[in-house]
């Protein structure tokens, strides 16, 4: 029984440190540094950063499917982990959002056959209330769009056979259909706010260039550029695009 269990954590560690990658589930991303279709620059201070591939997730698990856990990954373009899961019914593999105590060799399901068990995809109509829930989906035939990042989840505050009353970690309450999926459980890794970059070249590899003040640029890159000291010279704060901020309101208000 030793062994056995010894042989078990083995393939554990073996499936997590070198994760089975499902290719045809992954496509190459192309870095635009922020830039639209005719070159210009529309959202600053992004450029470089390490070469990324995108996963294919699953974000719509509606039919019947039973399936294993078997890996655990990391995935650059979200902060939560995902899991690969082998699907017994058709022998195909997919990615899903993986949700906290999933482990290598657990098994998931999904649809009608589904149970009340962490990682499992089932309608809001059989979960009872007071339970945590991610990856909502708000019409029964799309995928789950809400509590997808990492450590968030929803709770289910009413049930009935039509609708579903749900308060979301933003605190705002919601009323959905009862027939939307969602899976059971909270998001994975949910420390991650914890991060710290540490250094200017990790966000570099992050696709993050640095910040640099408007007063520090040329006039014709800034408003505020320009000049022989310091300071901008000018009264009232503007963005790049010359709109006014800090101390001016920038929307209407009822107040005469």
């Amino acid at each position: 029984m030793i062994s056995s269990n010894k042989n078990l954590t083995q393939l554990n560690s073996l499936y997590i440190n070198k994760p089975l990658l499902i290719k045809n589930k992954i496509i190459g991303l192309k870095n635009n540094s922020g830039r639209n279709n005719l070159g210009r620059i529309t959202s600053f201070h992004k450029g470089g950063g390490h070469k990324q591939k995108y996963r294919k997730i699953n974000f719509q698990r509606t039919s019947d499917s039973i399936g294993i856990v078997t890996s655990i990954e990391y995935d650059p373009n979200r902060t939560a982990n995902i899991a690969s899961v082998f699907n017994f019914l058709d022998s195909t593999y997919d990615y899903i959002l993986a949700t906290n105590n999933l482990n290598v060799g657990d098994i998931v399901k999904s649809g009608l056959i589904a149970d009340i068990k962490s990682g499992h995809s089932v309608q809001l109509v059989k979960i009872p209330a007071g339970t945590f829930v991610n990856t909502i989906s708000l019409h029964p035939s799309r995928k789950g769009k809400i509590s997808r990042s990492a450590g968030t989840f929803s709770t289910i505050l009413e049930v009935n056979n039509k609708f579903s009353k749900l308060k979301f970690c933003s605190g705002k309450f919601k009323i959905i259909p009862s027939s939307c999926f969602c899976t059971i459980g909270i998001v994975s890794n949910q420390f991650s706010f914890l991060q710290t970059i540490g250094k200017a070249g990790r966000s570099r590899w992050l696709n993050k260039r640095p910040i640099v003040r408007g007063v520090a640029m040329n006039p014709i890159d800034h408003p505020h550029g320009g000049g022989e000291g310091k300071k901008s010279g000018r009264k009232i704060l503007v963005t790049p695009w010359g709109k006014p901020t800090k101390g001016v309101k920038t929307s209407k208000s009822n107040i005469k």
